[in-house]
């Protein structure tokens, strides 16, 4: 578009190089030249560098230099014919580009003949000019809207996530521990701090982060997620921060990160503490400095948004191990919030079976779902090291074999039998609970059969939690992954690999 607007101008102006800038701060920005080496489309022009480029952009009118003007031309050495006339005596020509009293960018035009420019009516080219400012402008609109358009594609991808799995979703409870919760969400939420959420997995983070930023002052904007412990390190810096166009193989496009497209929303890090030491500090600096850098790229970008996070890790002991910045921790740790282990809030459990019944209801199109009081008594007793995660994979599991035993339509009833393995089945480890003694554990079982069935269950456990992430699991465990594999194996956990 540029480029045809040069070639437009060149026919009523004997130019014998031109080029239209755009104005980025204080740097001219090369949009279009015709004339001039390939290079200089590559090249960047700070006003401060080039007093002719700064005069143009201080005046009102067009400017014509004198042909013996001994301030230095930007195009020096550039000119695709000669690559030494510009350093001759020549006519240099230009106009600043305005739109509505704003200065968008600069028209150039330059001549080997010193007098290609004499006759031409200041008129004429503050016409010329205005065509230009008004080029520049409808492509810094459609760049705009591009932009935009990107932004709310990828707004609209993490919408669409949030639909997926957020739908039906909301904190049930109505325990002491669960309205202590909802006050201080309701305390921190009208603030702009960042919010730390702590506790176990399957506790019911997420929910909690989602609360957070439903009842803020941003509520409007864009809240985005992005998990640290399912990105490799080397896409770490991208996500977060985007990238720019050839940055790394595979960059073919500039692409925002999800601190660009959050903007004057909120940003939610879930399992910050999986975060790598290399991208800490870009994340300290975002939060200090409300900045940001795309990969490949040395322009910064101003943001402005809130931080979320979440973490089942003990982050001052990974401080102290050296795993994790502590002067990021401490920006983190502003106002720290901890969700309860569902062992801490039994009372809950009912409510939240009942929840869980009547969605799994709609989800398979059944009858009403009813749990017996000998059921709900397992499920009151059972410890829940998984948590609320654990409760309604189990119910739903239970819900489903206890439907098979119904006609559609009827009324479906969840006994203890239909808990099946998960906890009726085994009553030593449904009793199992972090506070109490190891002894149902042990009770009927050899020291070193139970040893193996806590062993086996526990990285079960963690494997379902970690999605069957080996790596994950291991770094959870505290334990390299080649020796998780070989106790995995020797348990029949993992086939033995050849």
């Amino acid at each position: 578009m540029g480029q045809r607007l040069l070639h437009v101008i060149g026919r009523v102006i004997p130019y014998n190089a031109s080029t239209l800038l755009r104005l980025e701060e204080n740097v001219l920005v090369p949009m279009a030249a015709v004339g001039l080496k390939a290079d200089a489309m590559g090249r960047r022009f700070p006003r401060s560098d080039h007093p002719r480029l700064d005069i143009i952009c201080n005046s009102a009118e067009p400017v014509l230099f004198p042909s013996d003007s001994q301030i230095p031309d930007p195009f020096d050495g550039l000119l695709h014919s000669d690559t030494e006339v510009l350093q001759h005596i020549h006519a240099c020509l230009g106009c600043p580009l305005r739109v509505e009293n704003q200065l968008v960018g600069v028209l150039t035009a330059d001549a080997k003949d010193p007098h290609s420019f004499d006759n031409l009516e200041p008129r004429f080219l503050k016409a010329v000019g205005a065509m230009a400012g008004a080029q520049i402008q409808t492509v810094n609109l459609i760049e705009a809207l591009e932009h935009s358009a990107r932004r709310h594609g990828q707004i609209a991808d993490d919408l669409m996530r949030d639909v997926q799995i957020g739908k039906d979703k909301q904190i049930i409870g109505s325990s002491q521990e669960m309205v202590r919760l909802r006050r201080e969400i309701e305390l921190v939420a009208s603030s702009d701090f960042t919010v730390l959420v702590l506790g176990e997995t399957g506790v019911g983070k997420e929910l909690v982060v989602r609360a957070i930023h439903a009842e803020s002052l941003r509520k409007k904007g864009p809240m985005l997620y992005l998990n640290c412990a399912a990105i490799p390190e080397t896409l770490a810096d991208s996500e977060l921060f985007g990238h720019a166009k050839g940055a790394f193989t595979g960059a073919n496009k500039d692409r925002a990160g999800k601190f660009e497209v959050a903007d004057n929303g909120t940003l939610f890090l879930d399992e910050i503490g999986e975060l790598p030491l290399s991208i800490q500090a870009k994340l300290l600096r975002a939060i200090q400095e409300g900045e940001i850098q795309r990969v490949g790229s040395e322009k910064t970008i101003k943001v402005s948004v809130r931080l979320l996070t979440a973490t089942n890790r003990n982050l001052e002991k990974e401080v102290e191990k050296g795993n994790f910045r502590k002067d990021l921790y401490h920006r983190l740790n502003v106002y720290p919030l901890r969700v309860p282990a569902l062992r801490e809030r039994k009372a809950d459990i009912p409510l939240l079976a009942g929840f869980f019944s009547e969605r799994m209801q709609r989800r398979l199109g059944l009858g009403p779902v009813r749990i017996t009081t000998d059921a709900m008594d397992v499920l009151s007793g059972y410890a829940w090291p998984g948590n609320v995660r654990e409760l309604e994979n189990i119910l739903s599991r239970s819900i489903l074999k206890a439907s098979a035993g119904f006609p559609q339509g009827e009324q479906v009833v969840v006994n203890s039998s239909h808990l099946g393995d998960d906890l009726s089945a085994n009553p030593r480890i449904a009793q199992l609970d972090p506070q109490a003694s190891p002894l149902p554990l042990l009770s009927g079982y050899s020291l070193r059969e139970a040893t193996k069935n806590f062993q086996r269950q526990l990285i079960q456990r963690i494997l379902g939690q970690k999605k069957g992430n080996w790596a994950a699991a291991a770094r959870e465990l505290g334990m390299h992954r080649s020796n998780l594999h070989n106790l995995a194996t020797r348990l029949n956990i993992r086939k033995k690999t050849t």
